[in-house]
């Protein structure tokens, strides 16, 4: 195993641990819970203000490997255009802390996201991590579904394969694509709670 793949697979298996022991503060099938959060731009986004619209939820560390994995090959980018396209509302949160060393302000975390092609909705700044606590994010990516009823129809993973290899994107179900097709047909989202993967979520405490 190379240096690169025993740092991802390390700092995955800690991921993991973190999120077992932590527990998610919000259930699929409860209502998501309310926030109001400053985006890059310095504009306040609450989440009410998409009532009656589908919300994805991604937790973003430009810094992570498996978050590289996902931008650098276009797949979260990708993913954010083709839901947008669906007039589904992609809000990327980024709850790193400021004394964390991969932080990044408002003005870098944008560049950053437009130089990858990024296209959420809004990216929002959660230093304080009342966002991320409110949900359970435990890691980068960490991915939500919320429906325009305002419950939560999916969490976990961006898709079913936990690596920091981009490779393995071509042959690995995407949850977040499935998800939303199935909510946005009416049906019941088949595959609605998964393990999420990645790097722990840089909390101040």
């Amino acid at each position: 195993m190379n240096k690169p793949s025993l740092l991802a697979t390390l700092v995955f298996t800690a991921a993991m641990t973190a999120a077992a022991s932590a527990g998610a503060a919000v259930s699929v099938g409860q209502p998501a819970p309310a926030f109001t959060a400053v985006d890059t731009s310095g504009k306040t986004v609450s989440l009410a203000d998409f009532k009656g619209k589908h919300v994805v939820l991604e937790w973003v560390n430009p810094g992570c490997p498996f978050v590289q994995k996902h931008y650098n090959s276009a797949n979260m980018p990708g993913t954010q255009k083709e839901v947008t396209g669906k007039d589904v509302v992609w809000l990327a949160v980024n709850s790193t802390h400021t004394g964390a060393s991969d932080y990044m302000a408002p003005a870098k975390l944008a560049g950053w996201m437009q130089s990858k092609g990024g296209t959420p909705t809004a990216t929002l700044m959660d230093a304080d991590g009342k966002l991320g606590r409110a949900y359970g994010a435990r890691t980068t990516p960490h991915m939500y579904v919320i429906d325009p009823q305002g419950k939560l129809v999916y969490a976990g993973a961006i898709d079913s394969k936990p690596s920091a290899n981009p490779a393995d994107i071509a042959t690995a179900t995407n949850y977040v694509k499935q998800a939303v097709g199935e909510s946005l047909s009416g049906k019941p989202v088949s595959v609605a709670t998964t393990q999420a993967y990645g790097c722990s979520v840089k909390y101040s405490d």
